[in-house]
């Protein structure tokens, strides 16, 4: 029997070829969306996914929290005023966006029959009160291009993500986290620093400007900053 001749003009991957597109920072992929189109999609592309129960959105990249939603979800949502709420989820954490995946440009949805205005205003109020990006995508495959693209973002040397928030508080530890990245300049790095060198919040609170420059390595102007808000707060 004569060997098989290898087509070397074949623009078809095998499976073997097919290489991780992610290989250091996995997408989280909310439970519910297990059978969907776009976890299948990952699959084939051999992306570094995980399956995980999330409190909020749909999907998980280093502290990127997506929202995805079809067109008619997107107005389904917007009229039994469950996206706002989502939205207010999704700035808990330091980065979001909301993908809105088949667009209708001419804004029709024979279901509802919502108004091409008020489609409109919602999208303004997404983008100007909320201050949360939208991408628009064709199908499930952009979709989940997309998702590869946002892994592919973080695929840079290891830093502190922000702790991954939820609808209810967890441990002490992170609810100190929490509250010192609300600080300008405080990020999740220097929060931890911080929580390592200090006893408690109310000692970080009342420590002097030396002994913050000394145990972290602030920067004289956040540190400024930092102790100016402390004192207008107390």
């Amino acid at each position: 029997m004569k060997k098989q001749i290898e087509n070397i003009f074949s623009s078809k991957k095998t499976q073997k070829e097919i290489k991780c597109p992610n290989p250091k920072i996995q997408i989280v992929v909310d439970t519910r969306e297990k059978q969907s189109l776009i976890a299948a999609n990952l699959l084939e592309k051999k992306a570094n996914i995980k399956f995980e129960k999330l409190d909020i959105g749909d999907y998980l990249v280093g502290d990127t929290i997506i929202e995805r939603k079809t067109f008619s979800d997107f107005v389904g949502s917007m009229m039994n005023k469950r996206l706002q709420e989502q939205l207010i989820n999704l700035r808990k954490y330091p980065k979001q966006f909301l993908i809105i995946e088949g667009f209708y440009y001419n804004y029709k949805n024979e279901r509802t029959k919502v108004h091409e205005n008020a489609i409109r205003g919602m999208l303004l109020s997404i983008a100007i009160d909320f201050q949360i990006p939208i991408i628009y995508t064709e199908n499930e495959e952009d979709t989940s291009k997309f998702l590869i693209l946002t892994a592919r973002k973080y695929e840079k040397p290891k830093t502190d993500h922000a702790i991954r928030q939820t609808k209810t508080a967890r441990s002490l530890e992170e609810r100190k986290q929490f509250i010192l990245e609300g600080f300008p300049g405080i990020g999740p790095a220097t929060a931890k620093q911080l929580l390592d060198n200090f006893d408690s919040l109310r000692d970080i609170f009342n420590a002097s400007k030396e002994e913050l420059e000394s145990t972290v390595g602030l920067d004289a102007g956040k540190i400024q900053g930092f102790l100016e808000l402390l004192r207008k707060i107390q």
